[in-house]
């Protein structure tokens, strides 16, 4: 049987997948066979497995530091809200359905053998497994059917460290407030608190930190700093979208949809020399920029509605109409076409027009598009003509069909690695892109060439830099984050704590 240890939260973005991530590493590092587990995951960033199965991405990471190749029994239930009170809910990697939240709520602990049984397939296999929570374990108004928090640990039996964001203010508050919302034998399953994201003199911070020690009857493990790293954030409260970044040689803009899903397409970019990445919400934000991406969505014709009303799509339009390429991806290659159909009620229901730049038309239908692809652009035209060719691998993750018009030309052939098929992908028109494929621009020669294209277009010869092997560059981040991690946590209490388990 593995050691568990469990990294809960105060609240959301606190860091806790950031510092379970860093733990694999180091568990890695040091010898042992170390996996992820997450049991209950909220997030619209999600990832097709090799078997064609969908999980969330913050485990993803989590396999990558562990230097293992993810399986949906790290996070076993994936919830991917649709509007302000509904979530498809996937489990074992596959569409369960479209719930309520009371709906969901309902059924959960229906849910806990399937939880169960993942738990166990990661626990025949590996040495250490280390639990992630979901927001905080102190929701008094959810705790009686928890599944992710202390419910989790429960059935894990295992120890529990408590991480509070101190850069978010408040963290003693954070920490104290939260332990004692506890009942007596979950406060009993916490062995460590952790504050994260510290900028300046710990002295200072000695005098609370005895206190809250004194007050919580909890060590404190760890006060981990800023540390600056670049991962994959889990959700759409990323510090990527907060505006005001500065404007490089070549600018990309991102259009920040309120339903944005796996925006870390375009995690490539912010690693390139003289390459600003920004993310839109309003015409005035937009700029002039040297391309236009559209990113996936969890509601298209929702998001879609939402740019026509605010007016981002008269101004991606108008970029356009002067000559700004176009590229998007999934929710947003759908949203390019000249109509949007939705009989079944997928989405929204009923039809809703299209931005009119790809003469295409999608069709929403109840089964999820699922699988894993390797392929190459077809010939493209216009300023990004010289990706033709090139070779391309991915995921698919989408609930709509595209269907080309005549005279329409697809954007890429592929091969599907699920099914062993051949089809093509995507369309293309005058300035304009369209794919179904995530991590479509992964790949060094990829992103290289594109941003070389825009330069060239701009008659910029310097200054603009290459594509790093993007998986070569979150391994030495993963490093370094394990590197700033053994520095700022007693690694030495954390492994007592492992070995002890819950025991007093």
């Amino acid at each position: 049987m593995a050691k568990a240890i469990m990294i809960q939260g105060t609240m959301s973005n606190v860091g806790k997948s950031v510092v379970a991530a860093g733990l694999c590493r180091i568990f890695r590092q040091d010898g042992y066979r170390v996996a992820p587990f997450k049991s209950q995951n909220m997030a619209l960033n999600s990832f097709i497995t090799k078997e064609g199965l969908e999980m969330g991405r913050a485990q993803v990471m989590q396999a990558e530091a562990a230097g293992i190749e993810p399986s949906v029994t790290m996070n076993p239930i994936l919830l991917k809200p649709t509007n302000d009170t509904g979530s498809q809910v996937i489990v074992n990697g596959e569409v369960l359905g479209n719930m309520s939240a009371r709906e969901y709520f309902a059924r959960k602990r229906a849910l806990i053998p399937e939880i169960q049984k993942a738990y166990r397939q990661l626990d025949e296999e590996y040495e250490i497994l280390v639990l992630e929570g979901a927001g905080s374990p102190a929701e008094i108004n959810l705790k009686q059917d928890d599944i992710v928090n202390m419910g989790m640990a429960k059935l894990a039996k295992s120890p529990v460290l408590l991480v509070g964001d101190i850069d978010r203010g408040g963290v003693f508050a954070q920490l104290i407030g939260t332990v004692d919302l506890l009942e007596k034998e979950e406060r009993a399953l916490v062995k460590g608190l952790i504050i994260n994201e510290f900028r300046g003199d710990k002295t200072i911070l000695d005098p609370g930190i005895r206190m809250l020690e004194e007050r919580a009857g909890i060590p404190v493990v760890g006060v981990t700093p800023y540390l600056p790293v670049s991962l994959e954030d889990e959700d759409s409260l990323s510090q990527r979208f907060e505006p005001g970044g500065k404007v490089n040689l070549i600018d990309l803009a991102v259009i920040r949809l309120p339903r944005i899903s796996n925006f870390t397409d375009f995690n490539i970019f912010e690693s390139m020399e003289g390459v600003s990445l920004r993310y839109v919400s309003s015409p005035a934000q937009l700029g002039t920029p040297d391309l236009i991406f559209l990113p996936g969505t969890k509601n298209t014709m929702k998001d879609l509605l939402w740019m026509r009303e605010n007016g981002l799509e008269a101004a991606v339009l108008k970029a356009h109409s002067q000559g700004t390429p176009v590229f998007g991806v999934c929710g947003g290659y759908q949203m390019l076409g000249k109509k949007i159909t939705d009989v079944q009620g997928v989405e929204e229901g009923g039809t809703v027009r299209g931005m009119g730049l790809l003469d295409t038309e999608t069709f929403f239908e109840a089964e999820k598009a699922r699988t894993r692809v390797k392929g190459s652009f077809l010939k493209l035209s216009g300023v990004l003509s010289s990706l033709s060719g090139r070779e391309f691998e991915g995921y698919e993750i989408h609930m709509g069909r595209t269907v080309l018009e005549p005279g329409a030309a697809p954007a890429g052939r592929m091969e599907d690695l699920v099914t062993g098929k051949e089809k093509t992908d995507g369309c293309k028109g005058s300035g304009v892109y369209g794919t179904y494929v995530h991590g479509i621009f992964d790949r060094e020669e990829i992103a290289t060439e594109l941003v070389s294209a825009l330069a060239r277009e701009k008659g910029i010869s310097s200054g603009v830099g290459r594509a790093v092997d993007f998986a070569a560059f979150k391994e030495t981040q993963y490093d370094l984050l394990a590197k700033g991690l053994r520095e700022h946590l007693d690694m030495e209490r954390i492994y007592e704590i492992l070995w002890k388990g819950t025991e007093a």
